[in-house]
């Protein structure tokens, strides 16, 4: 099968290109002295986490039960839920435990939400191990390093014979609002800091932890040192987005996942290619145009650059400027019509792949440059189990 016999839209996977993030972010563990805890929301695929995992451990970061099951049935026994926990979850929770014998580790930042899980704990006659979620400049979730809630976290804690202190875990999602190596590196020493703290005071308080994690792709390129870190939890970098182009985390070359379209139509009053590939497909993030794009020939990315089917570089000055529901509008250069005509397919490089990827049920993979779909690789879909058969 070639990408001209795919349905549109498709998500297309360029296997060099995610073999060769990969293995870059496992040389980059390997140079900071720390495990690599990859974080499959971005990829949701098995075989991406095989390939994440190369060298490593074997542990794995995921967002959602769906998520923990599906990695869970494929022999990824040690799994960090890095979503707070709420304590509505831990019976599913305990039986994806038990049913796929896991290493479950989840995340907690609230004395109330840990009063209620080891209720609940105590209830199903299950233990949990915890990390205590640390703010490091993000203002998303967590206690303050130096605050008095982290020790009484881990009091409290320590107070259940059904939780078990297992370290802290941050996450500089302000590195996503910045750009260049110093910047980056600023914030990612901000994040390393605030947990190497944390840490620190909990075990001058005499309590024992073995995690101190800390991650985000763009901290984990520029990071200029992880001492007193335990393992990083990067994710978008198995994949690679405009956003990352845009700060300075990667180049054009390095994005591995696009979504195939197909030009259905033409609009001569607005000077615009229509395709079948809109908002559900594509996502709406503009994120990476914050920044201004520092791409010659493209002062705007729109909802997405625009590729040849073969995926090599971006058409010049094309883009998606525009997203319906299921349709996309192209703009940009004077033989637009020329370029794109109807029944034409291309491939739209996304602004965020997190976004982009989520809705699509597998990867269709090809090697760079080529059209022959080499391998259908299945994605983990929504937020709950749905007890899918083992493959």
């Amino acid at each position: 099968m070639k990408l001209t016999d795919l349905p549109t839209p498709s998500l297309v996977l360029d296997l060099d290109r995610a073999e060769r993030n990969c293995a870059a972010m496992n040389r980059r563990a390997h140079e900071l002295g720390v495990a690599l805890r990859p974080h499959l929301k971005t990829a949701k695929s098995v075989e991406v986490a095989r390939l994440a995992t190369r060298g490593q451990p074997g542990g794995i970061t995921v967002s959602t039960l769906a998520e923990i099951d599906h990695f869970g049935r494929q022999g990824f026994r040690d799994i960090t839920y890095a979503v707070g926990i709420a304590a509505h979850k831990l019976d599913a929770l305990a039986a994806l435990q038990r049913e796929h014998g896991l290493l479950l580790t989840l995340l907690v930042d609230h004395r109330d939400t840990l009063a209620d899980l080891a209720q609940r704990a105590a209830a199903l006659d299950t233990r949990f191990a915890l990390l205590i979620e640390i703010d490091c400049g993000g203002g998303r979730g967590g206690v303050a390093p130096d605050g008095e809630e982290l020790l009484a976290l881990a009091r409290q804690m320590a107070a259940s014979s059904h939780l078990r202190l297992a370290g802290v875990l941050t996450h500089a999602g302000q590195s996503y609002a910045v750009q260049g190596r110093e910047a980056i590196a600023t914030v990612a020493e901000a994040e390393r800091s605030a947990a190497v703290q944390a840490a620190t005071r909990l075990r001058a308080a005499g309590f024992e932890l073995s995690v101190v994690s800390v991650g985000s792709t763009p901290t984990a390129v520029f990071a200029q040192g992880l001492a007193g870190v335990t393992e990083m939890r990067p994710g978008v970098y198995t994949l690679f987005d405009l956003d990352q182009v845009a700060i300075g985390a990667c180049t054009i070359d390095d994005i591995a996942a696009s979504v195939l379209a197909c030009v259905i139509g033409h609009n001569p009053r607005s000077r615009r290619v229509l395709i079948d590939a809109g908002a559900l497909a594509l996502s709406k993030d503009l994120s990476a145009n914050s920044f201004g794009t520092g791409l010659p020939g493209f002062p705007d990315l729109g909802y997405g650059l625009v590729c040849a089917i073969d995926g090599g570089a971006p058409l010049p000055g094309l883009r998606v400027a525009e997203v319906h529901q299921e349709h996309g509008f192209i703009a940009g250069g004077d033989d637009l019509f020329e370029q794109l005509p109807i029944g034409r397919r291309v491939r739209i490089l996304p602004h965020h792949i997190c976004m982009t990827a989520a809705p699509y049920a597998h990867f269709d993979v090809v090697r760079a440059g080529n059209h022959e779909i080499v391998a259908r690789w299945p994605k983990v879909g929504g937020w709950n189990p749905k007890n899918e058969p083992t493959a």
